[in-house]
C-alpha cells in the first residue's frame, strides 16, 4: 500500500496550503472536505493528488474515510487533523446544533481519525499526525465559548497522545496559530476585525512552522513571535482578567 498524507478541511485556508507544501515535498496527499468543486480543482493543480469529498461532521464519517484510504490502496503515514468550524457569539443566542456540529467535527471528527490511524501507525513504527488547534486553547473564550473549548481538548489531547506513542516512533504535534489570513473569520461570523487583521499571519509561514514542528516532534507548535509572547503571558496573567480581556476581544 502506499504512503499517503490525509488533510481534513482541504478546500480551503491552512488546509489548500498543507496540500501544496506536502506535494511539494513529493508525498502524495488525500484532499478531504464537504466542497467537492474546490477539492477537484486542487487535486489537478497538484497531480499528485486525490479528492475525497465527505462531510467529516456526520456520524461515521471518519471510519468511511479511512476505508475509502484503504480501498483505493493507500495507507495514512500523515495525517493533517485540520478541519473545525468556529461560531461567534454568545452561547446562549447561537444556534444550539451549530454548536454541537462544531463539537463534532472539532473534537469528534479528530479524535475518531486519530484512533483510526495510530494502530497503524504503532505497527509500522513510524508515521505524523497533527492536530490543528489553535491560540485559543490557551484561554477560556466568552464570545467564542463553545470553539475556544473545542481547542483546548485538541491541544490537551494531543500533548498526551503526542507522550503514548512517542516510543513507538510515531510524531505527533498541536499547531496553535493565532489569527491567520483565511476565511475563517467570516466562517465563523466575526468578518475582518481591523485589529485582528493587523495581527494575522499567512497561511505559508504558519503551515511550514507546523510541518517543520512534526518533523522535530515537537509536541506544542506556536507559530510567531507575537502568537508565542501571548501564549507565554497567558500562563502569567490571572485567569479572570484573561477571560475579561478575551471577552472584550470577542
Amino acid at each position: 500500500m502506499s504512503g499517503v498524507a490525509l488533510i481534513t478541511g482541504a478546500s480551503a485556508g491552512l488546509g489548500v496550503e498543507f496540500a501544496r507544501q506536502l506535494s511539494a515535498r513529493g508525498v502524495r496527499v488525500v484532499l478531504a472536505a464537504r466542497r467537492k468543486d474546490r477539492l477537484e480543482a486542487l487535486a489537478a493543480e497538484l497531480g499528485n493528488a486525490r479528492a475525497v469529498a465527505i462531510d467529516l461532521g456526520a456520524p461515521g464519517a471518519a471510519a468511511q474515510l479511512i476505508e475509502n484510504v484503504a480501498q483505493a490502496g493507500e495507507a495514512v503515514h500523515l495525517l493533517v487533523n485540520n478541519a473545525g468550524l468556529g461560531l461567534s457569539g454568545r452561547f446562549a443566542e447561537l444556534d444550539a446544533a451549530r454548536q454541537r456540529e462544531m463539537i463534532d467535527l472539532n473534537i469528534g471528527s479528530l479524535t475518531d481519525l486519530c484512533r483510526l490511524v495510530v494502530p497503524m501507525m504503532i505497527a509500522r513504527r513510524s508515521g505524523g499526525i497533527l492536530n490543528v488547534a489553535s491560540t485559543a486553547a490557551f484561554q477560556p473564550g466568552p464570545g467564542m465559548a463553545v470553539y475556544f473549548a473545542t481547542k483546548a481538548y485538541v491541544l490537551s489531547f494531543t500533548e498526551a497522545l503526542h507522550e503514548e506513542v512517542k516510543p513507538h516512533g510515531v510524531h505527533v504535534s498541536a499547531l496553535c496559530p493565532g489569527p491567520t489570513a483565511t476565511e475563517f473569520g467570516e466562517v465563523a461570523g466575526f468578518g475582518e476585525r481591523s485589529a485582528l487583521k493587523r495581527m494575522s499571519m499567512e497561511a505559508g509561514p504558519v503551515v511550514r512552522a507546523g510541518l517543520e514542528g512534526l518533523d522535530a516532534n515537537r509536541a506544542v507548535v506556536i507559530p510567531g513571535l507575537v502568537n508565542k509572547s501571548g501564549a507565554a503571558l497567558v500562563k502569567l496573567t490571572p485567569r479572570a482578567l484573561v477571560r475579561k480581556l478575551v471577552g472584550a476581544i470577542n
